[in-house]
């Protein structure tokens, strides 16, 4: 078995992988159902898997439904993404001790790197990189997404070592996807649903007559060693096409997509467009479609201190756009506006992203759409960006 092959496993055969992959010292992470969603998190079983669980998506509503078949990848993205394991929402930069750092310094309190007990709860420690982890079950959008973080956070003269430690030795078993549900347009982003490369084992998973598998694809060395240590037996041509097609047969069942048009194009051109207003109207400034987008990156830090006042504590934080504060400067925030705040988001993640980054930071995973509780369609605002910027062209010839 090389890279570039392909071999079939049956069910079971996933459920040895989890435990292959746990006794080669991998945190493996993956779906999960609870509290009525199906979430990531590390699977201490292969019985964690969300066998026979789908999702049903649309702008502002998100469903699980029991399935008629025990399919364990036939849902698309929940509320959470990967980005959570590799920059995590909340973490522990530093602890200052005044008593202890006042003598070391002798002009004021230094950092020193975190150790024992925290102040804050347990349920707010980011998973510690003590392992490396397994990722089971990372879409196309998803894949591409964990690519922009790396160019993100872990690119250019000045790389976030917390975030290159937590992907140090990232094993990823990659999904090809089948099943795109209601609020997905990844297709038209160019990211899925087809995986194609990065990973180290690639799924795709088929129930039919002939039973229960996935076709398991090698993308690397790493992937070659542990699938060297399932049960499998060489993948046929025809379960090789089968897999291909229904694949691309995904790419036309999509629940969105974006407009085809230049997108930098439209956005740069619609500063002033009545549009922006208009959205504002609906949207409620929450911030849900950063929390749960899978590229978003800002962040801010927070102190706090014992009620002594001699111990403290710098912690990092997820920060959003939408917050009022997130543009404060003295004097005050420079965008007070929902309006002004959406089409910062808007702006930045479809046009001003390709300038810093080189690419779109919107990867089409639709967990915007899904989890806005005004039901906002980033595609629906963008086709109307669209339209009314040829009407505008119309009008002048």
């Amino acid at each position: 078995m090389t890279i570039g092959d392909s071999v079939t496993i049956d069910r079971d055969g996933l459920d040895q992988l989890v435990v292959v992959l746990q006794e080669n010292g991998y945190r493996v992470i993956g779906p999960t159902m609870r509290d009525n969603a199906i979430i990531l998190d590390e699977l201490d079983t292969p019985a964690a898997l969300p066998a026979g669980w789908g999702v049903h998506t649309e702008p502002g509503r998100y469903r699980v439904y029991r399935r008629a078949d025990q399919a364990v990848f036939a849902h698309s993205a929940g509320p959470g993404s990967w980005k959570q394991f590799l920059h995590p929402p909340h973490r522990l930069i530093a602890r200052l001790d005044a008593d202890l750092n006042l003598e070391a310094a002798g002009d004021g309190p230094t950092p020193t790197p975190a150790t024992g007990p925290s102040s804050q709860p347990p349920s707010s420690q980011p998973p510690q990189p003590d392992r490396p982890a397994a990722f089971l079950g990372v879409r196309g959008c998803d894949m591409a997404a964990i690519r922009i973080l790396e160019r993100v956070l872990g690119g250019d003269a000045y790389p976030d070592s917390a975030f290159a430690a937590r992907c140090a030795g990232l094993f990823i078993v990659a999904a090809n996807c089948t099943e795109p549900g209601g609020v997905c347009f990844c297709a038209s982003m160019g990211t899925g649903p087809g995986v194609a490369a990065g990973y180290d084992l690639a799924l795709t998973e088929r129930i039919d007559d002939s039973g229960h598998r996935f076709l398991v694809g090698v993308g690397s060395a790493a992937g070659e060693r542990i699938l060297a240590e399932l049960r499998s037996r060489p993948a046929t041509q025809a379960e090789i096409a089968d897999a291909r097609a229904e694949v691309a047969a995904a790419a036309g069942r999509m629940g969105r997509s974006m407009p085809d048009a230049d997108l930098r194009a439209v956005v740069r051109e619609s500063r002033e467009s009545p549009q922006w207003e208009d959205v504002a109207s609906r949207c409620l400034t929450c911030g849900n479609c950063t929390m749960v987008c899978p590229t978003c990156f800002c962040t801010t830090t927070e102190d706090v201190t014992d009620l002594t006042g001699d111990h403290a504590e710098r912690w990092e934080r997820w920060a959003s756009c939408f917050e009022l504060d997130f543009s404060h400067v003295h004097g005050g925030s420079v965008r007070q506006s929902g309006e002004s705040r959406y089409r910062q988001w808007l702006s930045h993640k479809l046009g001003t992203w390709y300038d810093q980054f080189g690419s779109s930071g919107c990867v089409g995973c639709g967990r915007c759409i899904a989890w806005c509780p005004a039901g906002i369609d980033l595609t629906a605002e963008m086709g109307r960006l669209v339209e009314l910027r040829e009407e505008t062209d119309d009008g002048h010839r």
